[in-house]
């Protein structure tokens, strides 16, 4: 059956009309049940929809393990472990990403088609202190960016699960101007820990629950970008966690980073993103045109400064996972590898 929808530009997990949507797209029993768990509690559970996914599991386990530092992990003396972007370098990581099926879900759920954008995978628990997407991850349109997490492995009580806030995802989304944080006055760059007080007043206000994830391998939790979650701390730290993330944004939509974004003093953090498909920039784009990039330009928000006598290359040596993934070496440092404790040198 046909349905105007009188809201295109919120996703379909998300409107008021979705029972109208679903039938308009004639979706299927799994699919509707898929669609309720993630507008009623923020995320879905599923069967990873690839038969033969215990191959690619083992294959991206073969493929990584060896760049990370396990043992160092095991006596305690490092974080969690991450490889960014290993798509790049290991095929079965893209398949997983890119699958067909799943993206067609996702299409569904979302009411426009998904692209994956970016990749995490993990040999052991993230142990991240909750946090939301959207501050990292967000789109004009919002709330057009999905993450979907998959096990690589059988997950114990012990690795570090991931924990999420059910219902969390229905929050406002809370950016700079509401916690009263000026992306362009903070000293270096900005990290989530500026909005973590506001994220345990809401869970504490809210009167919001935990629920943990501890699945078998091939099972995957698809969850929606505003939704509360993290990893808990890796109780046993002989076991590993091997998972993958897998993050999707949705077209006709422009990108955004608003933890770096001050709108107000005409700084917007457009972000460049690839579709891992096909390796290809995809164009941001507001109703259906695109924005010009002298635009992008002009609304960069300033730079932050870089530690003195940063070597790219010694950074790089020092971190193998971000070598191997093929990133920037300042703008892996200047996102992530400062607040994580990254070496600057081997």
């Amino acid at each position: 059956m046909s349905f105007a929808n009188p809201l295109p530009g919120v996703p379909a997990v998300e409107s008021p009309f979705l029972p109208q949507l679903l039938d308009a797209a004639g979706a299927d029993a799994e699919t509707r049940r898929i669609a309720r768990d993630l507008a009623e509690q923020g995320f879905a559970v599923l069967d990873f929809p690839d038969p033969d996914f215990d191959r690619l599991a083992e294959s991206v386990i073969a493929a990584l393990g060896p760049g990370f530092p396990l043992a160092n992990f095991q006596a305690g003396r490092t974080g969690g472990l991450r490889a960014e972007q290993a798509w790049q370098h290991c095929p079965a990581v893209r398949e997983i990403a890119c699958n067909a099926r799943l993206l067609a879900l996702l299409g569904t759920l979302y009411g426009r088609p998904a692209f994956p954008f970016q990749t995490l995978n993990f040999p052991v628990g993230s142990q991240q202190a909750v946090h939301t997407d959207s501050v990292h991850f967000s789109s004009l349109p919002e709330r057009f960016m999905c993450g979907v997490w998959v096990a690589l492995e059988d997950i114990h009580p012990d690795a570090g699960p991931l924990v999420y806030y059910p219902g969390s995802h229905r929050l406002p989304l809370y950016v700079n101007e509401h916690v009263g944080n000026c992306a362009a006055a903070a000293p270096g760059a900005a990290n989530q820990t500026i909005y973590e007080a506001l994220w345990a007043a809401l869970i504490e206000a809210h009167g919001l629950r935990p629920a943990l994830f501890t699945p078998r391998r091939g099972q995957a939790l698809i969850w929606a970008a505003n939704l509360l979650h993290g990893g808990l701390p890796q109780a046993d730290r002989g076991r590993t966690r091997w998972s993958q993330v897998t993050h999707y944004f949705f077209e006709d939509c422009a990108y955004v980073t608003p933890m770096d974004s001050d709108p107000a003093l005409g700084h917007v953090a457009f972000r460049q993103v690839r579709d891992l498909r096909t390796g290809e920039v995809v164009p941001h784009r507001y109703l259906g045109r695109e924005i010009p990039e002298a635009f992008i330009a002009a609304v960069r928000p300033p730079a932050k400064a870089l530690p003195a006598g940063f070597d790219p290359q010694k950074y790089l040596a020092a971190n193998p996972d971000v070598a191997a993934a093929g990133v920037d070496a300042a703008g892996h440092w200047l996102s992530y590898g400062w607040k994580e404790g990254r070496r600057l040198a081997p």
